[in-house]
């Protein structure tokens, strides 16, 4: 009997095959799988999926972004994110940047069109990445969320400013904020302004960037979360307080925090109302996250508790 279904299987799939009909492979746990036609791809980038074997009908989606140098298979290796998915069931994506910055694949956020919506560049090929999974899997559209190090934090800042209808939230670690960059020449690190140590906006002049990157947008914003080490000298910690001045203004919140706690040793955590909180990590340089903190930024998002 298994002979003969296994060949009935074989056959199958090849008739499939000779009408041209291509199956996309199934994710399943333990197994990262690259899609190679999700969609409009104007940063011809690549993308892997995650996804676990028990989840929801509608399981969350979780955008995890590599930083410079690195790629998707990458940081799905060296992130939590999929032993947690494995966990709480939801569907992580992995982008892989292909846009040379000087010193390694870089997620652009510095060009004219990555600052826009619809404007073209990574932004759209992540979006698309988003739809794909929405329609492939049955991702939970009131439960799209983004996260990443690095050049992934600093995408996880241009996805919520860009896109607020398509993510619920965002964590971005070690990031800046939305419109740092001026262009290419300004991103590298040793000649940027936005990362040279002493980037200073009004808390005003961040919350335009955001509101001028999708005009007219009425509609409800991203929680976000932010964290950075105090010792990052790559991405100075300054620009955390940066980034807090642009979401909180966004937000319309005060520049003063509703509450500070010390939730482990080193981690010192400022909340601004439900909709913006900040860790600076004592010590750390450009090494986040670290262990335990994919799973708090799960627990900003709703999918998890501590």
């Amino acid at each position: 009997m298994t002979t003969r279904r296994t060949s009935l299987i074989a056959l199958v799939s090849a008739l499939l095959t000779i009408a041209g009909v291509v199956l996309a492979p199934q994710a399943t746990a333990a197994s990262l799988v690259e899609v190679t036609n999700f969609g409009n791809n104007p940063g011809r980038m690549r993308m892997h999926v995650y996804v676990p074997d028990t989840r929801p009908a509608k399981p969350a989606i979780v955008v995890a972004m590599h930083g410079c140098g690195g790629s998707g298979p990458g940081f799905y290796a060296g992130s939590e994110f999929a032993s947690l998915a494995n966990r709480y069931g939801f569907i992580v994506i992995y982008p892989s940047a292909q846009q040379e910055a000087g010193f390694g694949k870089c997620f652009d956020t510095w060009s004219d069109a990555a600052k826009r919506r619809g404007g073209g560049s990574d932004p759209v090929s992540i979006v698309s990445m988003v739809t794909y999974t929405q329609q492939r899997y049955g991702g939970d559209p009131a439960r799209v969320f983004a996260t990443g190090s690095s050049s992934g934090g600093m995408m996880t800042n241009e996805m919520l400013a860009l896109y607020p209808d398509v993510f619920k939230a965002g964590a971005a670690f070690m990031g800046v904020p939305f419109n740092c960059f001026a262009n290419a020449a300004d991103y590298p690190p040793g000649r940027s302004k936005c990362t040279g140590g002493s980037m200073n906006r009004t808390p005003q002049q961040w919350g335009d960037a955001v509101r001028q990157a999708y005009p007219g947008y009425t509609g409800p914003r991203p929680r976000v979360q932010l964290w950075h080490g105090t010792a990052d000298t790559l991405v100075p910690y300054s620009l955390l307080q940066e980034e807090i001045e642009q979401w909180t203004n966004v937000f319309g919140l005060s520049q003063t925090p509703t509450s500070t706690d010390t939730p482990k040793p080193g981690w010192n955590r400022r909340k601004y109302s439900d909709k913006v909180e900040a860790y600076s990590i004592q010590g750390a340089g450009h090494t986040l996250p670290s262990t335990g903190m994919a799973a708090v930024a799960l627990e900003f998002f709703g999918i998890t508790s501590r």
